[in-house]
Formats: C-alpha cells, sequence, structure tokens
C-alpha cells in the first residue's frame, strides 16, 4: 500500500511539473506563428484558453487565432470558412471575455469583418450597433459609426456620397 502512494504521488509530482503555464502556451504560439507552423500555434492557443479559461491570456490567444484565420493562415480552409472562423472566434472574445482589454476591438473586428469580407450585412450591422452600446466612448466608435453609415455601399459610392455632402 505504502509503494502504491508513494508511486501515485510521484506520478502526480511528474505530471505537474510537466505541464505548461499559460504564458508558456503563448510563447510556444507565437514561436510557431513566427515559424510558419501555423496548425501548431493554433493548437497551442487553444490549449491555452482550455486549459486556462481564466487567465488573462486567453482572451489574447484568441484573438490572436482569430487573426490566423482572419488573414486565410489555416491551411485547407476555403477563404469563406476562414473568415466565417475568424468572425466567431472574434466575437467569442467579446462573448467569454467581455471585460478584457481585447474584447472592443474583437467586436469591432467581427462586425468589420462580416460587412467587408462576408458581405453579411444584417449581421455586421447588429455586431456595430452592440459595440455602439457597449462601447461608446472607444476610440473606434466613430468608425463603427461609420462603416453603420456606408454598410453596402461600394468605394465609388461612399466617395459619391461624401462629395455630394460637400457640396
Amino acid at each position: 500500500m505504502k509503494t502504491i502512494f508513494i508511486l501515485l504521488i510521484t506520478i502526480f509530482i511528474f505530471n505537474g511539473c510537466s505541464s505548461k503555464t499559460d504564458k508558456e502556451y503563448l510563447q510556444t504560439a507565437e514561436k510557431n506563428v513566427k515559424s510558419d507552423n501555423i496548425s501548431e500555434a493554433i493548437t497551442s492557443y487553444q490549449t491555452l484558453v482550455d486549459k486556462y479559461p481564466q487567465s488573462d491570456l486567453a482572451p489574447e490567444a484568441l484573438y490572436e487565432m482569430a487573426a490566423l484565420y482572419q488573414n486565410n493562415l489555416v491551411k485547407n480552409l476555403s477563404k469563406k470558412e476562414s473568415l466565417q472562423k475568424s468572425v466567431q472566434i472574434y466575437r467569442s472574445v467579446y462573448d467569454k471575455y467581455p471585460k478584457s482589454k481585447k474584447a472592443p476591438m474583437a467586436l469591432f473586428m467581427s462586425g468589420f469583418i462580416l460587412a467587408n469580407e462576408l458581405n453579411n450585412y444584417d449581421e455586421a450591422s447588429k455586431t456595430y450597433n452592440l459595440f455602439l452600446e457597449k462601447y461608446p466612448n472607444h476610440e473606434l466608435s466613430t468608425s463603427a459609426k461609420e462603416e453603420l453609415k456606408h454598410l453596402g455601399l461600394s468605394p465609388d459610392e461612399i466617395l459619391k456620397q461624401k462629395t455630394a455632402t460637400k457640396i
């Protein structure tokens, strides 16, 4: 019995010592991004979030993961699938960590991608309005208002609209 107890304690200590910290997962992910090992970076970011959901680094990991999808760096996904995944992850930053420093930018980015990449103007409008409701004084609030004003318009239409306003 004593031998089993010692063996269990040894295993517990060994497993406890071999586990990475949240910071180590983030560092591993960042190294993998620099080395263009995107799938490994995604795995490290996701593991950080799964193992340390209360960590201050969890929203940062999600944000960085969303950026990888936004830039279509994840292999075997179409651009549309990658952008949809990016929107989902950016939105999860706001949903899970609304008080984090990354939440306002993540919410804005989800609206921006919905509007400008996926042409989903209804969802973009809802997202921008939520952004303005939750973060009315954020530095991106003016941009969110401009985005709402020009949803669905081509750059030429926006230019004509601005030119007509000045006359």
